[in-house]
């Protein structure tokens, strides 16, 4: 549980607008941006690139938020580059702009983890592994002060909604904004709760 934490460091290879870059690292929003940080499982798949062009698709809604996309699978960076410069109707996801961070060592993946599969010892005492190590569909919301505020992590056939991620950031910044909390399928514009002084207990009884 990584919620009211600081996100976990790391820094890696990726893919930014088609082009490879080395050293990225989340801690350049710092101070500055939100931060949506999603996993995926792997490159030239189904589920996948439906959600990948998804967040492209509303990328403009994101920035509006002052919010940042960077998507993240156990890929390499090459392998990342080639679905990223692939046209749509080949099975690729030319167009994507935001970066694509490569965990070719699955370091990333676990640190927030979201990694499938288990480590275990063969009869012979040798490591080895039970299920695929690939990323599940986790996704993190980071304020600018790089703590987690929101996560949810879906099973690798269970696609994400883009219009949910959209309303936690615009949540999020209501109560940064106005200290209101807001309830159950709160949209922006909606009238949101005061908490009372009395805690849980007081606006829970409103």
């Amino acid at each position: 549980m990584l919620v009211g934490k600081k996100a976990p460091e790391f820094t890696a290879n990726a893919v930014v607008n088609g082009v490879i870059e080395n050293g990225f690292s989340l801690s350049r929003y710092r101070g500055s941006k939100y931060v949506l940080f999603f996993f995926y499982p792997k490159d030239f798949t189904f589920v996948c690139p439906t959600e990948l062009i998804g967040f492209q698709n509303a990328l403009a809604e994101f920035e509006a938020r002052d919010t940042v996309v960077v998507g993240c699978s156990t890929d390499s960076e090459f392998c990342h580059w080639a679905w990223a410069n692939t046209p749509r109707e080949q099975g690729g996801i030319q167009g994507v702009t935001y970066p694509l961070v490569a965990d070719i060592n699955k370091e990333v993946a676990e640190k927030f983890d979201v990694l499938a599969g288990e480590v275990c010892q063969d009869a012979s005492g040798s490591c080895c592994y039970v299920g695929e190590r690939v990323a599940y569909r986790g996704l993190f919301l980071i304020d600018k002060e790089g703590i987690v505020r929101h996560m949810v992590v879906n099973d690798m056939p269970l696609g994400r909604s883009v219009e949910e991620a959209l309303r936690m950031v615009d949540a999020l910044q209501h109560y940064e904004q106005y200290g209101e909390v807001c309830p159950l399928g709160w949209h922006k514009g909606q009238e949101a709760m005061q908490p009372t002084h009395e805690g849980v207990s007081g606006y829970l009884s409103r």
